[in-house]
This record gives structure tokens, C-alpha cells and sequence, in this order.
């Protein structure tokens, strides 16, 4: 849910599609330091987000392995930790992992909003300083689409809202990570 700062108080329902989630963990990063991908050659790990709705994760890389888990909601960030032939090893911010066909990825980059520490919500500020007005009130799970980032904020989009959350409410990006 998201509430409009300013004359009466707008409410904007998102649809979570999955149980609250609890983001208060940091980051998972995969085990190895950042590696290549034998087949993009892509830097492992690196987040994307999900194309369609009702993508299956699959316990191994071929449609023989059984799903484990069905994602619902697109644009949904994950990490790609591993690759083989037309398949990515991924990582949702619960740290389940499992194998997702490539052609359901996207390299959009989304971040999903973290619970916060004093307050459930996050804020969205209008500028990148905690002094800057609140556009708005950011409940956990939102999906935000990635403008850029720098070292400790990010701009993002929701629906019609931009502004900045500060690089550790939301969980999609590194913390040593810039987006331009």
C-alpha cells in the first residue's frame, strides 16, 4: 500500500500476490566473488527480474526437473547465481533458489521494498536526503522499477510516483552497486 503525502491521503493497493514477506535480512550474495556466466558472459551473480506471471522455478535446468515454486508477479527482481544452456540458476530475497527458463527473465531492473526498522513502511522521498519531502509511503513487497542509482539511494518508479528510497529499503541491487 502506498499513501499520498499532501492535501486528503490517497491509498494505492498492491496487489502482493505471495504472504507478506519479510525483507529485514541483507542481501544474499552468492558464494563464489563475482564470476562470468560460461554462457552470457554476464557478471554471476546480477540481478533481473521476471518477465511473465506464473514463471516456474524448477529444481534442476531442463522442463524434466519437477517446479518447486511458481512465481506470480512480474517484474519481480531476482538474482542470477549460475547458468546452464537455457537455464538461470536464481535467488528470490527469501533465499529460495532454483532454475527458471531464460526467456522468462528480463533485464529491467526492479527492487522490492524491505520492511523498515521503526516503521513497516518505507519512505519515498522527493529528493535523495531524508530532508526532502515525502511523496510517499511505501508498504513491504512493493515492486519498484530501477531509474538509477547512486551509492546509498535510488530513484524508482511506482505507478505514477518517482522518487528516491534509500539503497537499503529495498532488496534488487548491490550495495557497492551504481545504476546509471
Amino acid at each position: 500500500m502506498m499513501r499520498h503525502m499532501g492535501s486528503g491521503s490517497v491509498r494505492l493497493a498492491f496487489s502482493l500476490g505471495i504472504a507478506a514477506l519479510a525483507f529485514a535480512a541483507a542481501p544474499v550474495q552468492a558464494e563464489d566473488p563475482a564470476t562470468t556466466g560460461s554462457v552470457t558472459k554476464l557478471p554471476i551473480p546480477r540481478f533481473v527480474s521476471l518477465k511473465p506471471s506464473d514463471t516456474p522455478m524448477r529444481e534442476g535446468p531442463s522442463k524434466d526437473h519437477r517446479i518447486k515454486w511458481v512465481f506470480k508477479r512480474e517484474g519481480l527482481p531476482v538474482e542470477v547465481i549460475g547458468e546452464h544452456d537455457h537455464w538461470r540458476r536464481v535467488r528470490d530475497s527469501e533465499s529460495t533458489d532454483g532454475w527458471v527458463y531464460f526467456g522468462r527473465l528480463s533485464n529491467r531492473r526492479t527492487v522490492i521494498i524491505r520492511a523498515g526498522k521503526s516503521s513497516a513502511e518505507q519512505n519515498l522521498y522527493r529528493d535523495d536526503r531524508e530532508t526532502s519531502a515525502v511523496v510517499a509511503r511505501l508498504q513491504p513487497g512493493v515492486i519498484a522499477n530501477v531509474q538509477n542509482c547512486s551509492r546509498d539511494w535510488c530513484k524508482v518508479g511506482v505507478e505514477s510516483y518517482s522518487g528516491y528510497v534509500r539503497k537499503d529499503a529495498v532488496w534488487g541491487v548491490y550495495p557497492d552497486e551504481t545504476i546509471k
